[in-house]
């Protein structure tokens, strides 16, 4: 199943969530779009329920069907809880670190400065936007790449950085000091739903 790349307003008020990570697409209508406005009263069953939030966490990361699975099968084979280890290497994917960073508005766009090779891990030039990155890596902006329009801009929008992570804005660079905690994680997620969707 190929990556949605539709429009993302549509899909954050089906969802109920922001996937931008702006909050924009529910400020004038927080309700699912269609003709009958927020009177739209239909219960979702368990199996819709655990869907919603599925698709929910895999628009929001940007994430195709099939390295949505793969990712959360090796969340499987990790100790602790199954649901935040798959949340926590959802987390560690590079592209969303660089978003994370504000070197990137969204996550649409840390993707695109990872594939275009913008962006180094340990100072060698990573294009793989699923990459891992483990605690105590580097990551930064190619020097040829500094200057560039969208760089300057997110770092300018950008004042929050999460705790696990440091970020120089002077030389653009930010290191992933720890793996996140669960209460630093998306909070309107509920993922043992999405753990229950995949063990039926």
């Amino acid at each position: 199943m190929a990556r949605y790349t539709g429009p993302v307003w549509k899909k954050s008020r089906r969802l109920g969530i922001s996937l931008t990570g702006t909050g924009k697409e529910l400020e004038k209508r927080p309700y699912a779009p269609g003709q009958h406005g927020p009177n739209q009263r239909t219960k979702l069953s368990e199996y819709g329920l655990q869907l919603q939030e599925k698709q929910k966490l895999r628009f929001m990361y940007g994430l195709n069907e099939r390295q949505f699975r793969t990712l959360f099968n090796k969340a499987a084979k990790l100790k602790g809880v199954h649901g935040e280890n798959f949340m926590i290497l959802l987390e560690s994917r590079l592209d969303n670190i660089v978003y994370r960073l504000g070197l990137a508005r969204t996550r649409r766009q840390a993707r695109q400065l990872v594939n275009h090779g913008h962006i180094l891990v340990d100072g060698s030039r990573v294009d793989i936007p699923s990459y891992l990155v483990q605690p105590g890596q580097t990551i930064s902006v190619r020097e040829k790449s500094r200057k560039l329009t969208i760089i300057q801009e997110s770092i300018e929008a950008n004042a929050f950085v999460p705790e696990y992570l440091t970020f120089n804005a002077d030389n653009l660079e930010g290191t992933y000091s720890r793996y996140p905690e669960r209460s630093e994680l998306p909070a309107e997620i509920n993922e043992a739903l999405i753990v229950e969707w995949y063990s039926r």
